[in-house]
């Protein structure tokens, strides 16, 4: 069968509700957005290290600056997308990156780097996470917290590229590698936008299809929708917000240096191939516990379990900090895996259940915000650290501190009132 949505075009149901299509496609997104820039980040560096001989602050210092143009343009992308929809923020964005991507495989000094990589960030920022997440929210409200681990797993899944970047950085060079990718990002752009950028009808009408099909066929749920201005009147709003920040840290910082940690002598010291597969089982480890957070923050208080996780994602980097060989290097990807796998659908699904549908693009934009910030700090300072000591241990350590504290700032986190009720 087939149902009419709001913008007129139609939008099959029959067996499969159309709001697992638009998972996908935000799966998909991801893989490209965030797989080559963000999951694979530290073997573009390594490369980078390679050619030019630059220190580790100013390679991994890009991350950063790169970053700066996400966390400062966060609320107007939430803003934008809550206005235009997802589809057209992707296919600006994915022109934008695919773009930076090409120059960047052309870049010949530190200047061109930090403007690629400014370039590339703030398309895959526009295009790219906030767009996606913001389509999954408004289409599936009764399976919030497993539709947005299948659209947070794509980023995971795109760790899977790692090894076949590092094959071909050390086959055809960086160069052509990156340029490659550049060429995929704008093919994928339009199909990507086509899927997920379709509105989602009003509430009522989006639940009577949900009824009609046959994997989801649930009962209707009570639905508020926060304002902007009303979500950041509460406690849970900052409460989640700030946690999110302090776990996602160390994401940052390891995005940038874990492919160092991994190779460095005086580390973990594995050969490329041996790193690029402990990269690739925490990939498949950290996709198969999104899943399984998204499954059990359907069913189960989020609030109460997340505090174990995040404590385990800050355990695995004490193992990291501690790791001198292989084996120990297989149970931080492990660890890894578990504790940010569960815990990151559960944060992102929480501000859907908590604030609704009709802003989420905005209210998530503005806790980007903070995120983005902490996330461009991390990799320069982390770097610089390395430059002065020559170790990752110290921060490691006190990222993993960092995850303790969130561990508790959670917890405040408790359902706030509706907004009539707050009226």
């Amino acid at each position: 069968m087939t149902t009419e949505n709001p913008t007129g075009s139609k939008s099959r149901t029959g067996r499969v509700f159309y709001g697992w299509w638009v998972a996908v496609a935000g799966a998909m997104n991801m893989v490209v957005s965030s797989g080559p820039t963000f999951q694979a980040a530290s073997t573009l560096f390594r490369a980078i290290e390679d050619e030019f001989g630059w220190s580790r602050a100013v390679i991994t210092g890009v991350a950063s600056f790169g970053r700066f143009g996400g966390a400062l343009l966060g609320p107007l992308e939430g803003w934008l997308t809550d206005r235009f929809g997802t589809g057209k923020m992707v296919v600006a964005g994915f022109a934008i990156g695919g773009a930076g991507l090409i120059f960047y495989s052309r870049l010949h000094g530190p200047y061109q780097y930090y403007a690629a990589y400014f370039i590339i960030s703030l398309g895959f920022s526009i295009g790219g996470f906030v767009p996606s997440m913001a389509a999954v929210n408004a289409w599936m409200p009764h399976r919030r917290a497993i539709a947005m681990a299948i659209v947070i797993g794509g980023s995971s899944l795109g760790g899977v590229l790692v090894p076949a970047i590092v094959w071909g950085i050390n086959n055809h060079g960086w160069r052509d590698t990156t340029f490659v990718i550049g060429l995929i990002t704008l093919a994928a752009g339009p199909p990507i936008a086509y899927v997920a950028g379709k509105r989602a009808p009003e509430y009522s009408d989006l639940m009577a299809q949900v009824s009609k099909t046959k994997t989801d066929d649930v009962k209707p749920l009570a639905q508020h929708d926060f304002t902007a201005k009303q979500a950041l009147r509460t406690r849970a709003f900052w409460s989640i917000s700030i946690s999110h920040t302090l776990t996602n840290l160390s994401v940052g910082a390891l995005s940038a240096h874990i492919f160092f940690q991994l190779t460095d002598e005086n580390a973990v010291n594995l050969s490329d191939g041996s790193a690029a597969l402990i990269m690739l089982i925490m990939t498949v480890a950290i996709f198969g516990f999104q899943m399984i957070g998204g499954f059990l923050g359907d069913r189960i208080s989020k609030r109460t379990i997340l505090p174990i996780f995040i404590l385990l994602q800050g355990l695995a980097l004490i193992v990291l900090a501690q790791a001198d060989n292989y084996w120990l290097a297989v149970g931080f990807a492990l660890m890894w895996g578990i504790g940010f796998g569960v815990r990151t659908p559960m944060l992102h699904a929480m501000r859907g259940d908590y604030f609704g549908r009709r802003h989420f693009g905005v209210i998530l934009g503005m806790s980007a915000f903070p995120m983005g910030l902490g996330m461009m700090a991390t990799p320069v300072i982390v770097g610089k650290v390395y430059d002065d000591t020559g170790s990752y241990v110290t921060s490691l350590h006190t990222l993993a501190a960092f995850c303790a504290i969130a561990a508790l700032t959670i917890l405040f986190a408790t359902k706030p009132s509706t907004p009539n009720q707050r009226c």
